[in-house]
Formats: C-alpha cells, structure tokens, sequence
C-alpha cells in the first residue's frame, strides 16, 4: 500500500489511532518569493495604468491633494486645491449639462463601478446561476464597462462560452435586487457582449404637457411623446399598422390623443382622414366634430363603416395596380388611419356572429393606403381577431398595472406620453 502513495510517499503520512481514516498531505511546489513579488507588483501596476485610463477624473481629483500635501504641507495643499472645488461648483451652477457630461458622469461611473458592480459582482453572479464553478474554480462573466445618463447605468458585459441571452433574461430580478436597481434591461451588443441598462430614476414619473402642434403637415414618423433619455418618441403610422396593449389606466388613451393632434396639420391639409371606432362610448366621443360622419359607435355602425374604409382600399389598390405600390398622401388620395378603441369589443366580446364575421372578414391592406391603430387591454389574448391578428409590428407596450401581467409582444415599456404611461 504504501508504494503507492501519491505526494512525497510515506513520510507525508499523517495518521493518529488506528481506528481514524488516513490523512494524505498532498505535494506541494514552493513558488520563489521573487516571482511572486514580480507578479504582484504587475498587477499592481496594470491596476493604476488601467485606473487611470478608464477614470482619469476622479484619479485626478483623489491624487492632486495627495501630491501636494507630500510634496508640501497640508496647508499648502488645502490652499491650492481650494479653487478647484470653487471652479468645479461656479461650473455645474452655470452649465450643468457640460459639467455632467466632462466631469459629473465621469465621477459617477467611478463611484457606480467601484461602490456598487466590481464590489457586488462575484456574490450576484455566483448566487443568480451565471457564474459557473468547476473543480474547485469559479467562472464569471466578465464585467468590461460601465457608463452612466441622467437616469440610468449602462454595463457592457462579457458572457461565459455557452451561455445564451434567455440565461441573463431569465435572471433579471435577481440582477435588479442584486445591484440595488428597480429593474435591469438585457440587450445584445455584440455576439459574446451583452448590455445590462439599471435604470436608477423614472424620467417619465412627473406628467408633462401636451407636445406643441407641428407647424407643417406631415404623417411620419410623428412625435407624440419622449424617451427616457429625453429625446423625441416618434411613431411611423403611414406604412405600418399599430398595435397597443395596456392596462387600464396604463395611457392607451394618451396615445390615441397624440397620434391625433401630431396630424391634425395633414388633417387640416386634406392630407389624412382619421376614421374612428368607438364600440366604448369613452375615448373617441370627445371628438366626434373632428370625425364627422366618420365616426362608429354601435357594432352595426362600425361594421358599416369598416365595409367603407376596405371599399376604399379596393378602389385604390385597383387604380394603382401596376403603376406604384408605396402611397403618397395626396388632396384627392388622404392617407386614411383606422382607430379602433378596444378591438375585443368587435371580435372576442361581439355576440351577434354575423356583424363578427363581417368585421373578420375586412382586413387591413398592405401598400400604406389605409392603416390601422388599434388598442386593447394585454388581460388576454383571445381579442386579437383579425383584422387585428394579422397586425405586422410596430407594438407598442403600456405599463401593466399588476406584476405579472403581459405586454404587447412581451416588451418592457420605453416612452412616455406624461405621467404613469409608457
């Protein structure tokens, strides 16, 4: 038995009674005290270069005291660093966009990266399942970069060989709580490299007024809302069908209204008619002097109605067969948008088969004559019937009003038309 001890044979045996199990000290290689001086010191080098490129702000800000104080005295160095603070304030007082995008961004991606992801990161990833640990090693996915906006952070993320995006989706709650954010967005960068968005504020709490009226016509793509980060939300409606789903409350109606007043110029034109359906008697009947005779209410009234609009799409798409397939509004040819509130009322709910049938029958064309925005509420799915089932994107997501409830499409919202609508 003991020919075959594995280390340094039998001298390394470690045993104490003879009713206790053998204990086996395994071989170990002494490393050189230099080397290991050399790659800590490597290390430790790579680490400052790296600091200093990625943060050369806050490296500045932390090490120009520092310097002072040991090149002089604290008095000395209290004194000449007081203006930089002094210039740095008088700064953000007087431009606090440019002082958040030179110097107040930069410190807080220092402080994000240090304080919250490097510090959190080998915890969270190990206790979510995406870090990996085999014989006795642990593998984790590689943390690259980190920047921040006005309301959220931004990491780039380097994944494990094998892993998939359903692996980092299905783990977005435990990223959220994780890393302290309300919600964690998991998006492709790149093959290999994910982009993880922590939103830290919601820019779209606090309402806001209506988006002025454009001054020239025109059907799209329209502004009807904003970003998160602050830039225009625009929706293409000639050329495509929409698609809304949100609960109630959620600003379904929000939508409709500002789709409405961006084309109210084109309106105003003859460049658009905007065809109302209204099976709710809620939403669309605050504007039946702008509808005119172009407003449905009953099942019957919108059957009759929708028969109308697919009798101008047939007429058109006769008279421009073989001649153009894009449509260009004009006085005599408008671009006509279809708005249905509640689809569900005129298909799933509708009880009378033949006024369902008919309206199943009419489905939207495909060369951008005529177009439809329809809503519905995301508590199921049965009341997309055609014509609405056959919907091509864009889908338009409202915020759900419990958790768990579906989005349209299963996306989280993005925009905001004021308050809590997305």
């Amino acid at each position: 038995m003991f020919k075959r001890l594995p280390g340094d044979e039998t001298r390394n045996l470690v045993t104490t009674t003879p009713d206790t199990a053998v204990v086996f000290r395994p071989a170990v290689v002494t490393t050189p005290a230099i080397i290991t001086i050399v790659i800590c010191a490597w290390r430790l080098l790579a680490g400052i270069v790296r600091a200093i490129w990625r943060h050369p702000v806050a490296v500045t800000t932390a090490s120009t005291p520092a310097t002072l104080a040991l090149l002089y005295d604290w008095q000395t160095a209290l004194l000449l660093s007081t203006p930089v603070p002094a210039g740095l304030v008088a700064w953000a007082l007087t431009d606090r966009a440019s002082f958040a995008r030179w110097v107040g961004y930069r410190l807080l991606v220092w402080w994000r990266l240090v304080w919250i992801y490097r510090r959190h990161w080998h915890p969270v990833m190990t206790v979510s399942g995406l870090g990996r640990r085999l014989r006795g090693r642990d593998y984790l996915p590689r943390l690259d970069n980190v920047t921040c906006t006005s309301w959220a952070d931004t990491v780039t993320v380097r994944m494990l060989d094998g892993q998939a995006l359903k692996d980092w989706i299905d783990r977005t709650d435990h990223l959220a709580h994780g890393f302290g954010a309300p919600s964690c967005r998991v998006t492709v960068a790149r093959a290999g490299r994910l982009t993880l968005t922590f939103p830290r504020r919601d820019p779209l709490a606090t309402p806001f007024p209506a988006l002025p009226i454009p001054a020239a016509p025109t059907v799209g793509p329209i502004e009807i809302g904003k970003q998160e980060d602050g830039q225009p939300w625009r929706l293409k409606v000639h050329g495509t069908h929409v698609l809304v789903a949100g609960a109630t409350g959620a600003g379904k109606g929000s939508m409709i209204w500002s789709t409405i007043r961006a084309l109210l110029p084109a309106v105003r034109a003859g460049l658009v008619e905007v065809w109302a359906f209204d099976p709710k008697l809620m939403e669309l009947s605050f504007g039946r002097p702008l509808f005119g005779d172009r407003y449905a209410a009953t099942p019957q009234e919108c059957a009759d109605l929708l028969d109308q609009a697919v009798t101008v799409m047939q007429s058109r798409a006769a008279r421009f067969a073989g001649l153009q397939r894009s449509h260009t509004p004009t006085v005599e040819d408008p671009f006509v948008l279809v708005v249905v509130d509640e689809v569900a009322f005129l298909t799933a709910y509708q009880a009378d088969r033949q006024l369902k049938q008919r309206i199943s029958l009419a489905g939207p064309d495909d060369d951008g004559h005529v177009r439809l925005h329809v809503l519905r509420r995301p508590a199921t799915r049965r009341g997309v019937r055609a014509p609405a089932e056959g919907l091509p994107p864009p889908r338009d997501g409202m915020g759900p009003a419990h958790p768990g409830e579906d989005h349209a499409g299963d996306e989280q919202p993005l925009h905001g038309l004021g308050g809590e609508p997305r």
